[in-house]
């Protein structure tokens, strides 16, 4: 339910710093798993031609396409071969332009993946880098001899093992913070900046509006490459790599260079940067990036290492999101998202995705789309879609959940059972099952074999089904979408945290001028009580719920109402305007 026809509500807006891409909705696209024209159950390019209706008509103003470029697909595409090129198994070159016309005619704009960290050991530019030390190519990735026999530090990859592999040709290891198959660049090189900055010029220049660059905080090392005190074989080392010395250099003369010539969008994954790190990286002077992802949010459910999962709390969650929401406040810009191609799904995550899948996922993206910053919706998000459960380990393809299995039941003796039942909360793959567009056979994703096996349950959660339903979780991210474009109190309003003691209900207000919000969000299956007297408030009117039937006693539509307390139902999400 929603009420937008209440101009007369309105009052002229303060002024603000109104940037296209913080009044957008952004809607990431997976492309292996979204949609497949050809039957050869991988999703492509022209896939996504044929749903970009139904993206029109979720209201969505970007799409963020993850990468379709050349590669041998050791980690799904964040291995490129060719930055120019476009892998086969997703078409042509043609076809991406082919995309960009259609978004473009639709009114939409597109982001690339930018993943310039490290390349794939195919790139032309690590073939010659292998051929000898003294080649002309040497220097763009980062080599170093052994040390006694042993690796020139203790690093531990991102994806588990030594992040170092020796090279037989030379003698000589290369570092890869992720897979063996991913060196990284040497961004200490002016010649590796250069090319890549001519390569995303050659991109803008095509046409597309921006950039989301993968692990952008990686790019600067500590040169010295000194290993981790810890006494373990390999151990964590982002110390000397993670924000490192000359990072904020590097992305300030990217700017210089490439950004600030052309009206576009940028926001950096930045695993571990912290309140002041996002505020240099996303600075409101505009010298480095748009925003960046961070994942304090998303380290909620585990004891540091991912898969060593663990219950999370609604206090934490408020104190973390309230944080970066008051942190970040006038000094840089927030990227709201609660799931993405590398975190499970937020309903089976944060929701119930079992009697209250449909409430709970309603009220998970009021929670999200409520606060300032821009948001962020992972396909099929909008329709619900859950997390799944294989039986066999061997229907899971994700490179990082097969080295986790390897060394925690192989090497380590952990129970073959705990280790599945962390993949089924945690694993990629969670994210990455195809996209169910109906109920026919493998969810219309393909007419053939899905290269990762369908979620089951596409029966009763598919795209289809949610256009038809109109209380349907796809409606409510439309009206959701429609309240941002039509009201600025939802972008641009200050957000404050209240009834921030309460075990079961979020609750914040968003201030801009006069105008004042509130999103009141239960985030559990009971029936809490709101009071509003609590907060110095006596009269509301309802601009959107979750809940189709109002027997709550509370907001009938298009009326104001004087108010003490409500009793919220299951998962129930309310977004109120204060009267007076």
């Amino acid at each position: 339910m929603t009420a937008l026809t209440q101009s007369e509500r309105e009052l002229p807006s303060p002024i603000v710093d109104r940037q296209w891409w913080k009044e957008s909705v952004v809607y990431q696209i997976y492309p292996r798993s979204f949609m497949d024209s050809n039957g050869d159950g991988i999703g492509d390019i022209q896939g996504i031609i044929s749903k970009l209706d139904y993206l029109q008509q979720l209201g969505v103003d970007v799409v963020w396409l993850s990468p379709v470029y050349a590669s041998p697909n050791d980690d799904n595409g964040y291995d490129i071969s060719d930055y120019q090129a476009i892998m086969d198994e997703f078409g042509t070159l043609d076809d991406w332009k082919m995309l960009l016309s259609g978004l473009k005619s639709r009114g939409m704009k597109l982001i690339m993946d930018l993943v310039v960290n490290h390349t794939s050991d195919e790139h032309h530019w690590f073939v010659e880098s292998r051929k000898s030390a003294d080649n002309q190519y040497r220097d763009y990735y980062i080599w170093r001899s052994g040390i006694d026999g042993q690796e020139p530090n203790n690093w531990i990859s991102l994806f588990s093992g030594s992040a170092w592999k020796l090279d037989e040709a030379t003698g000589q290891y290369y570092l890869h913070l992720f897979s063996q198959k991913q060196p990284d660049l040497n961004w200490d090189n002016e010649l590796v900046r250069a090319n890549i900055y001519k390569m995303m010029m050659w991109w803008l220049d095509l046409g597309i509006d921006g950039f989301r660059m993968d692990v952008i905080n990686l790019i600067s090392k500590d040169q010295a490459l000194p290993s981790s005190p810890s006494s373990d074989r390999y151990a964590w080392g982002g110390q000397y790599f993670m924000n490192g010395p000359r990072v904020h250099e590097f992305l300030q003369e990217m700017n210089r260079e490439v950004l600030s010539k052309y009206d576009c969008m940028t926001v950096g994954e930045t695993p571990g940067a912290d309140i002041e790190e996002a505020c240099r990286y996303a600075a409101c002077d505009g010298s480095e990036l748009n925003m960046i992802f961070q994942f304090e949010h998303m380290g909620l459910d585990s004891w540091g290492d991912k898969w060593d999962v663990k219950p999370w709390n609604l206090h934490d969650l408020k104190a973390v999101m309230t944080k970066w929401q008051k942190g970040l406040e006038g000094r840089a810009w927030n990227s709201l998202y609660l799931n993405n191609h590398d975190q499970p799904r937020m309903v089976s995550r944060f929701g119930n995705d079992g009697e209250y899948r449909m409430q709970s996922a309603k009220m998970l993206a009021t929670f999200l789309h409520g606060q300032q910053g821009t948001p962020y919706i992972y396909q099929g998000e909008e329709i619900g879609m859950t997390n799944v459960r294989f039986a066999d380990l061997n229907d899971y393809k994700d490179i990082e959940t097969h080295n986790m299995y390897r060394i925690r039941v192989l090497e380590r003796g952990y129970r073959h059972e705990d280790v599945m039942e962390s993949i089924y909360l945690k694993g990629r793959d969670n994210a990455r099952t195809p996209m169910q567009w109906d109920d026919s056979p493998h969810g219309g994703f393909t007419s053939g074999t899905p290269w990762l096996g369908v979620n089951p349950n596409f029966k009763d959660i598919n795209a289809e089904a949610a256009l038809r339903d109109t209380d349907s979780i796809f409606h409510h991210y439309k009206q959701l979408i429609t309240l941002r474009k039509k009201h600025e109190v939802m972008v641009y309003g200050r957000y404050d945290m209240i009834a921030d003691g309460h075990d079961q209900i979020y609750a914040y207000t968003r201030t801009l001028g006069d105008e004042k919000w509130i999103v009141v969000c239960n985030f559990f299956g009971g029936e809490p009580e709101f009071r509003w007297n609590d907060y110095g408030i006596d009269k509301v009117h309802l601009i959107l719920s979750n809940y189709k039937s109002l027997d709550n006693g509370i907001g009938v539509e298009g009326c104001d109402e004087s108010v003490s307390s409500i009793r919220l139902r299951p998962y129930e999400a309310n977004i109120y305007q204060v009267v007076g």
